[in-house]
């Protein structure tokens, strides 16, 4: 069932709607880029490293705004790995597999890039403030 489900998930950017393997990430980088820039300016430490190091209460509240963030993002890659999956394997779908493609497509750039992004932006905010003075 293990290797089923790694075959079928290696074969999805050869096959139809491969499009969303370049459109999902990249939406995901821009909401990763529009909120790290907001974390700059409110100083929050960044993403990552807030849900790694804070108490659960924090981590939890620290994905959930994640994942609303992304949730459209998560949404539209289930919707259309589901769409892929009816066409391409004769009408039966695997909707966890639906799930971890959306995943890994739409969040995951999202947990990884937001706070790069952030830190980038804090230089550049700074530089901004020591030329403005």
């Amino acid at each position: 069932m293990l290797r089923t489900f790694g075959a079928e998930i290696l074969a999805r950017p050869d096959g139809p709607f491969a499009f969303r393997f370049i459109l999902q990430p990249l939406m995901s980088l821009l909401m990763a880029t529009r909120d790290g820039i907001k974390d700059a300016r409110t100083g929050r430490t960044p993403y990552l490293w807030h849900i790694a190091s804070t108490d659960p209460q924090s981590r939890r509240a620290a994905v959930h705004e994640g994942l609303r963030s992304t949730g459209r993002i998560l949404l539209l890659g289930v919707l259309i790995d589901g769409v892929y999956q009816y066409k391409v394997m004769g009408g039966l779908v695997r909707p966890l597999e639906a799930l971890a493609i959306a995943f890994i497509l739409g969040f995951l750039p999202y947990l990884l890039f937001r706070g790069p992004i952030a830190r980038l932006a804090r230089i550049v905010l700074r530089r901004k403030q020591s030329a403005g003075q």
